[in-house]
């Protein structure tokens, strides 16, 4: 089976349903997405959405390393 062949699996939405947006940052506590992110999920295509679940890895990171630092947000 070719690579073409094979079964397109759809990207998941990394809503966990833990909606609330932090004043500070601008994300939602619960997947790190901006307001803009959410509302566009519906209509990216699935390039875009991996785009979107990178920049939330990248999010958690900073956050995670910030976390290690006291807190401090580099």
């Amino acid at each position: 089976m070719s690579r073409a062949d094979e079964p397109v699996t759809p990207v998941p939405s990394p809503c966990i349903s833990v909606c609330r947006i932090d004043a500070a940052s601008g994300l939602c506590v619960g997947c790190l997405r901006t307001l803009d992110e959410i509302a566009a999920w519906g209509v990216l295509d699935d390039a875009a959405r991996r785009a979107v679940w990178g920049a939330i890895a990248k999010r958690r990171a900073r956050f995670a390393a910030a976390a290690g630092n006291g807190g401090v947000r580099e």
